[in-house]
């Protein structure tokens, strides 16, 4: 209940500083004194999501190995995993376009940290921190079957 009370406080802090309208792919950064998040138009805070297929850890990307996609730039830590998104860009992006996968099925567009991840069925899923995380873990399947029937609507909301 306090991981939801914390989602629900950090949403309702993200939705009133800013008009945010929901994009497909999650680029919310900390930004300013305050740490209000804001749309950077860095997919997935500039980790490399081909290096959680192909060295199971999250690696930051580098600009020079950069990526348009979905209205977002990806940032790849080589030009091998740069190439390997764009010929397959639906093979290696993470669901809910990034966002926090527990956050999705609780009916948020949450930001995520890269640390916080699994690969299930051959899917990237990221999580808001370690406590969600963990919370997530606890029922995968199912927040995963929640979270596939909210994303589309939260976007167009």
């Amino acid at each position: 209940m306090k991981i939801f009370i914390r989602l629900v406080s950090i949403c309702t802090l993200l939705f009133a500083t800013s008009a945010f309208a929901a994009q497909k792919i999650n680029t919310l950064e900390k930004q300013g004194l305050f740490g209000t998040y804001k749309e950077s138009g860095i997919a997935i805070r500039g980790y490399d999501t081909v290096a959680y297929f192909t060295l199971s850890k999250p690696v930051k990307g580098d600009e020079a190995f950069a990526v348009q996609w979905n209205d977002a730039t990806w940032h790849f830590s080589s030009q091998e995993h740069a190439d390997l998104f764009e010929n397959d860009p639906e093979a290696y992006a993470p669901q809910y376009g990034g966002y926090c996968a527990y956050g999705v099925s609780q009916n948020y567009l949450v930001k995520i940290e890269p640390e916080q991840w699994r690969i299930v069925d051959g899917k990237l899923y990221l999580n808001y921190d370690q406590k969600v995380q963990t919370t997530w873990l606890e029922d995968v399947p199912g927040y995963i079957k929640s979270a596939d029937n909210k994303f589309l609507d939260l976007l167009n909301k």
